[in-house]
């Protein structure tokens, strides 16, 4: 059986270089101070005020009051002392508001190495990036910023982490920055961000979600659980945005052929949009996506798993319909023994017109500079985004927020060997959420995914869903919204409005009920 990575070396909110598996972790409590500071600098430290300002949006023709804070929080180790400081931008709005039935939303993107930039100035803050037309067009550098109408800020306060490494975060110890990566360790950094947090500004009686992009999903499901257990903070919701709960849904490796079922109906997506499709499947994309599934989930699950035995008229019948699901060739999928992965799609889908797709929205296209390579050299939904993005944070940070640091803001940045505590399987932390679920049976989650995602397909976390170990009754608290854009939805404007709609009616149903 020929075995193909569906997970690749680009770093943008979820990365293939961190799939490793280590034995063993440090936790972040085991760091210490340097020796050279004083017992009065970390006073300092512990005590520095954020900074402060006043705002406002228009949201739904209304004016929404705020006040920003910019600053940093330590994390504690078990001896008191800061062993990271982890910055963060909150937002909480002014209007006269009992702050016990005030929700408030922490929110965060993924990687591991990923700033909360994305959901910040692309969906969820009073200020976005400015794209113009659905998404797929790069915006002129430096790029601006607009007022974002679509903010989450007329219903929840927000509080946007940056995980220790990005952002303006760091370690105390540059050297002990690797104790806090990994699984476990990034679960209870940011889980004692929260509880500080929480406690500081007196928000324990407010309402509680949760936010997280992509490995932010991940993380997201690990904290329910760590947060209820290690501080009996329990959460009123999850949002789950474009996100990953089980690994073995995104990566083949070994006999495991779970990947390829569960891409196959974004594949399809993407073919839809490029027309790429038969004449009857384009005209309807229901009907593409349920043929995908209904194959998937059938003959196809089959004829992988059976691989050399499965009879001859069946192959052909199987390498057909993959071909009309796909708009690829059939011989370039014979030659791929049925498994075809993401990355090569990426290739092949518009290879006879030289030109290549995005892994994160498979929307985006560029020329291709090395046809003889069998993958694309970059993604070109990567490059759409980083410039503008990185751009618009420096200038947001410190010329309207007036928060002033030297340090470079790490949009990305690498955060390698990324320990997973593990010495067999596929990481996840669909125990993690099923647990919390099952403790916690108020806690109500809502899963986002977008049908152009090429890194993480909405077939993957609604597979891991379907897996959980939960009663019948308890998946009534499980909500699923789909949207046409990819891993970044909210770049399509009409994904913007609609995913903005979807949370509000989410977080005040959560409430009320």
């Amino acid at each position: 059986m020929q075995t193909i990575s569906i997970l690749g070396s680009a770093v943008l909110l979820l990365a293939s270089g961190i799939f490793s598996a280590h034995s063993a972790e440090k936790s972040p409590s085991s760091t210490t101070n340097s020796p050279v500071e004083t017992k009065k600098d970390t006073a300092a430290k512990e005590s520095t005020a954020p900074v402060v300002t006043d705002g406002s949006v228009i949201i739904a023709g209304k004016a929404i009051h705020y006040r920003a804070s910019a600053g940093t929080l330590p994390i504690l180790g078990k001896d008191g002392k800061p062993t990271a400081q982890v910055f963060y931008i909150a937002y909480t709005q002014t209007n006269k508001v009992d702050a016990a039935e005030r929700p408030i939303t922490y929110c965060f993107n993924g990687g591991p190495g990923s700033s909360s930039v994305w959901l910040h100035l692309g969906a969820f803050g009073p200020k976005r990036v400015d794209f113009p037309g659905d998404g797929t067009t790069p915006p002129r550098p430096p790029g601006r910023l607009i007022s974002n109408e679509f903010s989450l800020l007329d219903v929840t306060d927000l509080v946007f982490i940056d995980p220790v490494s990005t952002g303006y975060s760091r370690p105390e110890q540059p050297d002990k920055a690797a104790d806090f990566y990994g699984q476990s360790n990034d679960i209870a950094t940011v889980a004692e961000f929260i509880r500080l947090h929480t406690t500081r500004e007196k928000r324990w009686r407010s309402p509680k979600f949760l936010a997280g992009e992509s490995y932010g999903v991940f993380r997201a499901a690990g904290l329910a659980n760590h947060l209820q257990s290690r501080f009996n903070l329990y959460l009123n919701g999850l949002v789950l945005v474009s996100g990953v709960i089980d690994f073995e849904t995104i990566r083949a490796e070994g006999l495991t052929d779970t990947p390829y079922v569960c891409f196959l109906s974004a594949l399809t997506a993407a073919a839809h949009h490029h027309k790429k499709l038969p004449a009857d499947l384009q005209a309807d994309f229901k009907k593409a996506i349920g043929e995908a599934r209904t194959f998937a989930d059938g003959d196809y699950a089959r004829a992988l798993r059976i691989g050399a035995a499965l009879p001859p008229a069946e192959r052909k019948a199987a390498v057909d319909k993959l071909a009309r699901l796909t708009g690829l060739a059939t011989s370039y999928i014979e030659e791929r023994d049925l498994r075809v992965s993401a990355f090569e799609f990426r290739k092949q889908l518009l290879k006879s017109e030289g030109k290549i797709i995005g892994r994160f929205d498979a929307r985006v296209i560029s020329r291709d500079g090395n046809a003889a390579a069998t993958r694309p050299e970059f993604d070109p939904s990567h490059v759409l985004v980083s410039g503008v993005f990185s751009s618009a944070m420096n200038s947001y940070v410190r010329e309207e927020l007036k928060f002033e640091k030297d340090l470079p803001y790490e949009i990305l940045t690498g955060v390698n060997p990324w320990p997973w505590g593990r010495t067999t399987g596929y990481p996840s932390t669909g125990p993690d959420l099923a647990t919390a679920l099952k403790e916690n049976p108020h806690l109500k989650v809502l899963i986002q995914c977008a049908w152009r995602d090429l890194a993480c397909p909405p077939d993957g976390i609604l597979h891991s869903v379907r897996q959980l170990a939960i009663p019948a009754e308890l998946r009534g608290n499980i909500r699923v919204e789909e949207y046409e854009a990819g891993h970044m939805l909210y770049l399509n404007p009409p994904d913007l409005k609609k995913s903005a709609t979807d949370i509000k009616d989410f977080i005040r149903k959560t409430v009320i009920n």
